[in-house]
C-alpha cells in the first residue's frame, strides 16, 4: 500500500520520541526543595485547569522563558518551541510578525489572520478575523498560552488557534526594573517596569522604546510601547482589572520582498520601487479594557469584560503610477482609522451531575469595528510627478463589522479517570459598507454581507494512570473573509467583494500526555522530571479562501474547493538538577488542496486563468519543523543556553512553482545574574545564526511581482543589561 508523503518523517520523529522517553531520568532534587504546582491554563476551558488535564494541545510559556536570553523585541522569540506553530520575524516592522497555527494564517501577507489573539482577556483580533500583536510589552508579560486544535473554535471566527498573552499580576513590595539591549544593525531597546502591591491594589507598569536601522536597506524603524495593568480586590469575592496600552510606530520603512534573483545577488537590498515610492507605514493605537470578576456564592460566579480602542494606520505602497491611471483604481496609499469596542458577559456554575463534578460556563460576546477607509494616489503633480507623497483622494468608505456570539461549554467528570468537555458557540458576523466616493465613472459601491455558523466541540480525557492522559477531540470551525480580503474586486471593479463566502472546517485530534519525576511544567524550579506530549490531527476545510488575482499592487480573493491539513506534533521537556532544562518540539504537517481552481498571481492579470492542480501544497506552510534547546538557568549566577531550529522547504505560491529552501540555524546565549540585597543585576550576550547561514526568514505568499522572499540576517549579536530594586 502506498504510504502518505508524511509517513516517513512521522515514523522518524516517532522513533526519536520513543528513544527519548525510554532514556533514564537522572533526578537529583534537594530534600528541602519546595514542592511546585503544575502550571494552570485557562484558554481551553475558560476556567483554571492544569494543562496536563485539558483535552487539547496547549502550551504554556512562563515569564522566565519569555525573558531569558531574549531581546524582547518580537513575540516570535518566545514561540519558537511551540509545536504546530510557525512564528516568523520578517525583519520588517512595517508588517506584523507572521504567525500560523497548523497552517491557518499562512496566507496572510500582513497582520495576523486565522488565529485568535488576546491580551489580558481583551481581543487583539477584530470581529472580521484580522489581528495584530504589536501592542504587547514583552518586559511585563507573565505568561503566554497557545491553544491548537478543535477547541479553538469556541473562540469564534478565524480560530485556527488561540494565543493569549497575560501581563503579570502586581504583587509584593514596590519594584523598579530597567533594561537595555543593543545589537546588530543598530538595534537598541530601552525598557522600564514598575510593579508591586499596596493592600488590595496591585499594579504593573511597563514602557519600552525600540529603534533599529534594520538588516536590509530601507528598513529602519522606531516603536514605542506602553502597558499598564491595575488590579483591585475590594473584598474576598470581587476583583477589578484595568488594562491600558498604547503602541506608536512613528514611521517604519518597508523594504518589500525580493525576487529569487535579487535575494541571491544581495539579500540586504531592496527593489528599486521601495526607494522610488518611499514605502513606509505609521501606526498609532490606544486601548482600554476592564474585567470585573464576582463570586456570587460557592457555586456561581460572573465575569464582565469590556474594552474599546482606536488604531490609525497609514501605509505608502509601491504601486506604479501608470497602474493608478484608471479612475477606478483606489490608489497607492491606504489610510485606515479604526474604532473598536466590545463586551463579554460570562457566568460560571460549579455543581454536580449524577453525583459527579460539573462545571458549566455560558456567555455572550459582542464586538464592533468601525473603519474609515480612504485611498490616495502615492504621487502628486503633473507632468513631472513627485513619488511617495500623499496625492489625490481615490477611495472613501465607512465599513462596520459586528459579531454577536453566545456560547456555552461544560466539563463533567463522570468517573475519577474520565472527563468529558463539550461546548458550542453560535457565531454571526455582519459587514456593512457605505461608499462616500461616488465620482464620475466610480459608482456607489455600498453593500452588506453576513455570515453565521454553529460551532460544536467535544473532547474526552482518560487517565489510565496518574502520569498518563489520553484524549480525543472533534469540532467544527469557520473563517469569514477579513476586510482586507474583501477590499478589492477582480477585474478592476470598485467596492468590497461582498460575494466572498466564509470557509468552514471540521477537525479531529487525538493525543497522549506523559509526565515523570516532579509535577512537570514550563517554568519555575524543579528537582527533576519532565513532560511529553504527542498529538495527531486532521482538518478538512470547505470553501477555502484563496487568491483570485494579485496584480498592480492589489490582491483579490475567491472561494476554492476543499483543503486538507493533517499532521503530528511532538513535544518533550526534561529537567535535571533543578536548573538544567532541555526542550524538544517537532511538527510534521501535510497541507494540500483537495480540489483544483483557477488563479492569477502575475502582472499584468485581469482574470484568474492559471490552473492550480488538486494535490498542490498550500503556500507558506512547512512540511516539517524542529526545535531543540538546552539551558542552565539558575535564578542567580552564571547561566546560558543553546538553541537549534530547522525548517523544511516552503512553497511560495499556489502553483508551487518555487519554494524557499530548507534551512537549519543555531543560537547561543550566556550571562550572569547577581543578587545583592534589594538589588538584582544581570546581563547576557547572545548570538543568532551562529554559522552565518544564508536563508529566507519569511515568505510573502502569492506576491504578484514574484517578490516572495524576505531574507533573514546572517550572524547577529545582542548584548543586554538589566537592574531591579525592591523598596
Amino acid at each position: 500500500m502506498q504510504q502518505p508523503p508524511w509517513h516517513g518523517p512521522v515514523r522518524a520523529c516517532a522513533s526519536g520520541w520513543v528513544m527519548a522517553l525510554a532514556a533514564p531520568v537522572a533526578a537529583t532534587a534537594q530534600a528541602d526543595e519546595p514542592q511546585r504546582l503544575a502550571p494552570v491554563v485557562v484558554t481551553a476551558t475558560r476556567s483554571e485547569a492544569a494543562a496536563f488535564d485539558v483535552p487539547a494541545s496547549i502550551t504554556r510559556i512562563g515569564a522566565d522563558e519569555v525573558r531569558d536570553g531574549h531581546a524582547l523585541v518580537n513575540i516570535s522569540e518566545s514561540l519558537a518551541g511551540v509545536p504546530g506553530l510557525l512564528a516568523r520575524d520578517r525583519q520588517n516592522y512595517a508588517q506584523d510578525v507572521q504567525i500560523s497555527v497548523r497552517g491557518f494564517g499562512a496566507r496572510s501577507t500582513f497582520g495576523i489572520r486565522g488565529v485568535r489573539l488576546y491580551v489580558d482577556g481583551i481581543p487583539a483580533t477584530l470581529p472580521d478575523g484580522q489581528g495584530q500583536i504589536s501592542n504587547v510589552e514583552l518586559g511585563s508579560v507573565g505568561r503566554i498560552e497557545v491553544l491548537r486544535g478543535p477547541f479553538s473554535a469556541l473562540y469564534g471566527n478565524s480560530a485556527g488557534g488561540v494565543i493569549q498573552v497575560f501581563t503579570e499580576d502586581g504583587r509584593g513590595p514596590p519594584t523598579l526594573s530597567f533594561n537595555a539591549a543593543a545589537g546588530s544593525d543598530g538595534l537598541l531597546r530601552l525598557g522600564a517596569q514598575a510593579r508591586g502591591a499596596s493592600g488590595p491594589l496591585g499594579y504593573v507598569l511597563g514602557v519600552s522604546r525600540l529603534t533599529s536601522d534594520g538588516y536590509r536597506d530601507h528598513s529602519a524603524t522606531e516603536r514605542r510601547l506602553g502597558n499598564a495593568k491595575l488590579t483591585w480586590r475590594p473584598d474576598g469575592d470581587s476583583r477589578f482589572t484595568l488594562v491600558a496600552n498604547s503602541v506608536a510606530l512613528p514611521e517604519a520603512q518597508d523594504p518589500l520582498g525580493l525576487t529569487r534573483a535579487q535575494w541571491a545577488a544581495n539579500p540586504r537590498g531592496v527593489d528599486a520601487s521601495a526607494l522610488d515610492y518611499d514605502t513606509r507605514k505609521t501606526v498609532n493605537q490606544t486601548q482600554l479594557g476592564v474585567v470585573y470578576e464576582r463570586r456570587l456564592d460557592a457555586a456561581n460566579a460572573l465575569q464582565l469584560t469590556a474594552y474599546g480602542g482606536h488604531r490609525g494606520t497609514a501605509q505608502f505602497q509601491a504601486i506604479p503610477r501608470a497602474t493608478q491611471a484608471s479612475a477606478l483604481h483606489p490608489g497607492g496609499v491606504i489610510d485606515l482609522a479604526r474604532d473598536y469596542r466590545g463586551a463579554d458577559l460570562r457566568w460560571t456554575l460549579k455543581s454536580q451531575l449524577l453525583a459527579a463534578p460539573l462545571t458549566v460556563i455560558a456567555g455572550l460576546a459582542h464586538d464592533t469595528l468601525d473603519e474609515q477607509r480612504r485611498g490616495y494616489l502615492n504621487y502628486a503633480g503633473t507632468p513631472v510627478a513627485v513619488l511617495g507623497v500623499l496625492g489625490a483622494l481615490r477611495r472613501d468608505e465607512t465599513n462596520t463589522v459586528t459579531s454577536t456570539d453566545p456560547y456555552v461549554q461544560a466539563s463533567w467528570q463522570p468517573a475519577p479517570d474520565w472527563t468529558v468537555n463539550a461546548g458550542v458557540r453560535r457565531s454571526r458576523v455582519r459587514f456593512d459598507s457605505a461608499d462616500h466616493y461616488v465620482v464620475g465613472a466610480n459608482p456607489d459601491d455600498s453593500g452588506r454581507a453576513s455570515y453565521g455558523a454553529t460551532l460544536p466541540v467535544l473532547g474526552v480525557v482518560y487517565a489510565p494512570a496518574d502520569a498518563v492522559r489520553l484524549y480525543a477531540t472533534a469540532g467544527r470551525g469557520y473563517e469569514t473573509p477579513t476586510l482586507n480580503e474583501l477590499a478589492y474586486r477582480a477585474g478592476g471593479g470598485t467596492g468590497l467583494n461582498l460575494g466572498l463566502q466564509a470557509a468552514t472546517s471540521h477537525s479531529v485530534e487525538a493525543g497522549v500526555k506523559l509526565r515523570w519525576g516532579g509535577d512537570g511544567g514550563s517554568d519555575g524550579d524543579s528537582g527533576g522530571g519532565g513532560e511529553a506530549t504527542a498529538a495527531v490531527f486532521q482538518t478538512r476545510t470547505a470553501h477555502e479562501i484563496v487568491t483570485q488575482t494579485n496584480s498592480g499592487g492589489r490582491a483579490t480573493y475567491q472561494n476554492a474547493g476543499a483543503t486538507q491539513r493533517r499532521g503530528v506534533e511532538l513535544a518533550l521537556e526534561q529537567r535535571w538538577a533543578r536548573h538544567l532544562r532541555a526542550q524538544l518540539s517537532a511538527t510534521v504537517l501535510s497541507a494540500t488542496y483537495v480540489d483544483g481552481f483557477l488563479t492569477c498571481t502575475a502582472t499584468p492579470c485581469a482574470t484568474a486563468n492559471m490552473p492550480i492542480a488538486a494535490g498542490n501544497r498550500l503556500p507558506g506552510i512547512a512540511r516539517g519543523a524542529l526545535f531543540a534547546s538546552l539551558g542552565w538557568l539558575p535564578p542567580t549566577g552564571w547561566r546560558g543556553g543553546v538553541e537549534a531550529r530547522a525548517l523544511s522547504a516552503v512553497a511560495v505560491n499556489d502553483a508551487n512553482t518555487d519554494a524557499v529552501p530548507a534551512h537549519a540555524v543555531a543560537a547561543a546565549h550566556a550571562g550572569y545574574v547577581l543578587a545583592a540585597g534589594a538589588w538584582a543585576l544581570g546581563g547576557f550576550v547572545r548570538a543568532d545564526n551562529l554559522f552565518d547561514r544564508h536563508y529566507v526568514g519569511s515568505v510573502i505568499v502569492n506576491e504578484g511581482n514574484g517578490r516572495f522572499f524576505e531574507p533573514a540576517p546572517g550572524r547577529t549579536w545582542l548584548a543586554s543589561v538589566s537592574a531591579s530594586v525592591k523598596f
